[in-house]
This record gives C-alpha cells, structure tokens and sequence, in this order.
C-alpha cells in the first residue's frame, strides 16, 4: 500500500460545511510565529488529514532529513553537499556557523570600511547577479530600503542591456560601488553585465575602477583572477544554494544600503522561524502545515497552480521571488535516487499584488475552471502616512476576497454566479520590518523543505536551468547545431 494511499482517499467536504462542523476550527488551523500570524481555516485541511500527513511525515522520517540538514549532513545528495543557508543565522552545525559568524565579520568590517570613504565617495551600489543571486537582495531592499538614504541602489540581473543602462544613465560612475554576486565567478550574464559595467566606468575616466569592485562569492580565487582585490571578496560557504543565499554575503548590498543592525535583524527573525520549525508539534508547524496544504491540493485536488498575493507594496517582488524559491527547488520529476517520483511534484506559483490584481486575474480566480488555492499576505500596521485611510481599504479587500472565494454567491443568472469552495490562506503580518520579513522568508524555505521530502525529491540542486544556457553558450562559439526552426531564428536575428 502507498504512503500516499489514506491521504488520497480524504473526503472532500465544502469549507463552509468545515466550518459548520467544528467552531473549533479557526483555532485548530492558525498559528502565531514570530510576529507572523498564520490562517488556514479557509483550506481543506481537517484533523484526518493532518493526522494522514503526520504518518506520511513519519514515513518519509522528516524529522530525521530535517535534524540531519541542521547538522550539516550531505542532504543536496546530488551534488553531493550539506545544506548550509540556516547557518547563516545561527542555526546549525557548529562548524557552519563558526564559518558564517567569520564570513559575517568579514562582511561587516567592509561596510565600516566604506563608510568610512576608504573607497572614496559612494554614494550608488550597483549590483550584478542574477537569479538567487539578485532576487534575495531585490526583495529585502526594496521592502525595507524605502526610507532609506545612505545609498542609492540599483540590482541588476537581466542581461538585456537595456536593464544595464538604465542605472548606467541614473549613477555617476565616480560614485558608484559595483557589486558581482556570482556562487562560481563564471555566471555569463552576471559576468557580461559586469565587464560592461567597467568598460563604462573607463569610459568615464574613473581611476582604478576595478578598486570599485566588490565581489561576493563561493569562489573567491576565481574573484580574484577577475580583477577584484582579495580585501574586497566576500566569501560564503559552497553549501548555501544560490536561491537561499540572501542571509550570506550575497546579503551585502541589502547590508550596506539598510545598515548592518537591520541586517542582523533580518537574520534573527530567521532563526527564530528556524527554531520553530525545529521544535514545534507538526500541527502546530507552520511550515509544515503550509506543506501539507501544499500537498492536499497538488496530489488530492490535482491543482496545477498556487497563487501569492501580496496586499502590500512593500512586498511587491515577493511573489517574483518565491517562484524562483518554490519552482526551482521543487520542480523535479525524479527522486533524490533518481527514479520517477510518479505523482506532481511543485505546483506552478504564480500571483501579484493586491488590489491591482483584483482587476487583473481575479475573474478566474472566482470563476474560472482551474482551482487555484491562494494565499493573502498582508501587513496590520500601514506602510504609508496618507490621511486617507488606504490602508484600511487594503486589508479589508484582503479579507473580502478570502471570505468570497469560500462562499460563493448563488443567483439564477449563471454569469453572476460564484462556485464558492475556493481554498485560501492568509498571512498576517504585525510590522513589516526586518525581523518579521526574515520569518517570512524562511518559513517560505523550510516549507519548500518539507514538501520535498514527503515527495522524496532533492529540493537543493537545479540541474534543469543549465540545458538552455549550455545550448546558448555553445551557439555563441559556433559550436551547437539546432532544429530548423531555431536555426531560422537564430538567422532572421543576424546571429550567425
């Protein structure tokens, strides 16, 4: 018999009957985690099929790969790697996190360093990277960069230089510190973006602008080959993927332009989600009864999708990131031994930004033909200080939607009539600061985390983003032969 065999045979009541049921079950089905408060009584999940996860867990010892992945255990078995992203904010093995407290330290002396003009005058951060290497930085800045002033910063990843020159024509070069996150120092778009980056700083007769440079990496020898100073490569440990590489070196720009206390800030709110899901019951796990939603729908319900909306401006790039986190971690169609997983593995996460979305993706969302479980993020305290009361407007469409989708409306007019049944979830943040987005973040990972191993995936390697680049690369040095319709492309383009 499957481990999978009970939970594929729950029942598949209404939420509004759920509700009926048990007033019991708001409390049974939200948490209260580190200034995050946590709702899942508008999913399906019931007490028998937690109850049903749990044993699944217990099946698949979660505990044991969760415990082995703090003690810095080759988890990534593919590559062969411990997983090492949480000993960036303490919790870990011993030796990791001495390894990342000196990282840190080395980080942090370099920011005082720049403050105190050993570089000269900076007054923009240009940073280059791409993937892990940019969204992290991205999403921290500009949800808590917005008052700040000490730098201005632009994250650049695109290799389309259109992306470049537009914070070429917003920074004078002579003020301008460039940033090169590469995990390898060999990434071709970051390294593309960065030798343009210098070729305009010559252009603008800026001295010595590779004493501009500061590299952040995990293969420092390589920064140096490259030009950079060894005083200005910031290293991090090779187990830290790139899509949790944030809380790492890869940190910096997020560092220098919010201050190192905001950043350590960021870190603690991290560990204490980590301590959490080290240490709670799994009903009352948060990322672990986030996964088993995630499970429910994917593998009971056959959803295809999961959409994030972020009813917060601030948290605008959140749903950016987190399908790099959830796609690119859990986007696998063999087992961490390499045979066929045989069911779905990642839902497709795709989502956006309250209220804009309301008027964009919504009609589907209430009426369309696929089930598409949502989840709400949302703030209590406003972002903003207008006399206009926006911000109550913004929750209350938050709420009103979450309610909708359960409910439904039934009228004799088929065209305005809303199913209902609809499953969402909400997260409810006190503040939106760093400790609380530094929770946000991780218990989006350590949820990532659980639902591979109930699937017995490796959700720590991301060989299906190479293909592509390897074709390209080769296409570049004349060296890749294509289909008809590629190569005709590739013509038209005047690429040959």
């Amino acid at each position: 018999m499957s481990d999978w065999t009970a939970i594929e045979a729950l029942p598949s009541p209404r939420l509004t009957e759920l509700f009926e049921a048990d007033p019991a079950r708001l409390d049974t089905f939200s948490l209260d985690v580190a200034g995050l408060h946590f709702d899942w009584s508008k999913t399906h999940l019931t007490r028998e099929a937690v109850a049903a996860f749990a044993a699944l867990a217990k099946a698949k010892d979660l505990a044991g790969r969760r415990d082995a992945m703090f003690a810095g255990e080759h988890v990534n078995v593919t590559e062969d790697r411990p997983v090492e992203h949480t000993a960036e904010r303490g919790e870990g093995n011993p030796e990791s996190v001495s390894r990342a407290r000196h990282y840190q330290a080395r980080m942090r002396a370099l920011i005082d360093a720049i403050e105190a003009d050993a570089f000269g005058p900076v007054r923009h951060i240009l940073h280059v990277g791409i993937g892990g290497s940019a969204l992290g930085p991205d999403l921290i800045v500009d949800a808590l960069g917005r008052e700040a002033d000490r730098y201005d910063v632009a994250i650049v990843s695109n290799v389309d230089g259109v992306a470049l020159e537009d914070a070429f024509e917003r920074f004078d070069p002579a003020a301008t510190l460039l940033v090169i996150a590469s995990k390898t120092f060999t990434t071709t778009e970051t390294m593309l973006n960065a030798n343009s980056a210098i070729a305009w700083m010559n252009e603008h007769n800026v001295d010595d602008p590779y004493g501009r440079v500061v590299a952040l990496t995990a293969s420092p020898d390589k920064a140096v080959e490259w030009g950079v100073d060894e005083t200005r490569v910031l290293p991090f440990s090779e187990g830290v993927g790139g899509r949790y590489s944030l809380w790492s070196s890869i940190g910096f720009p997020a560092a220098l332009a919010l201050g190192w206390d905001r950043f350590e800030e960021l870190l603690e709110g991290a560990a204490e989600m980590d301590r959490h899901f080290r240490l709670a019951a799994l009903h009352e796990n948060a990322p672990a009864l986030a996964a088993f939603a995630d499970l429910y729908y994917t593998q009971v319900r056959h959803a295809e999708t999961r959409a994030p909306f972020a009813y917060d401006q601030r948290l605008r790039l959140l749903p950016s990131y987190l399908q790099q986190l959830e796609m690119e971690s859990n986007g696998k169609s063999v087992t961490a031994d390499g045979q066929p997983v045989g069911r779905p593995t990642a839902a497709i996460t795709w989502g956006g930004v309250g209220t804009d979305a309301q008027h964009a993706v919504f009609q589907l969302l209430h009426q369309g033909t696929h089930l598409v479980p949502v989840e709400f993020i949302a703030v209590i305290e406003a972002g903003d200080t207008l006399a206009e009361d926006h911000h109550r407007q913004l929750l209350l469409n938050a709420f009103a939607q979450g309610a909708a989708l359960m409910k439904g409306k039934q009228v004799d007019d088929p065209a305005r009539s809303y199913s209902g049944d609809r499953p969402s979830s909400t997260i409810l943040l006190d503040v939106l600061d760093a400790r609380t987005l530094g929770a946000l973040i991780a218990f989006y990972e350590q949820r990532v985390f659980v639902n591979g191993i109930l699937l017995g995936i490796n959700s720590f390697d991301q060989f299906g983003v190479e293909l592509g680049k390897e074709m390209a690369k080769a296409a570049d040095q004349g060296g890749q032969e294509f289909d008809p319709s590629t190569t005709d492309l590739i013509r038209r383009a005047g690429l040959n």
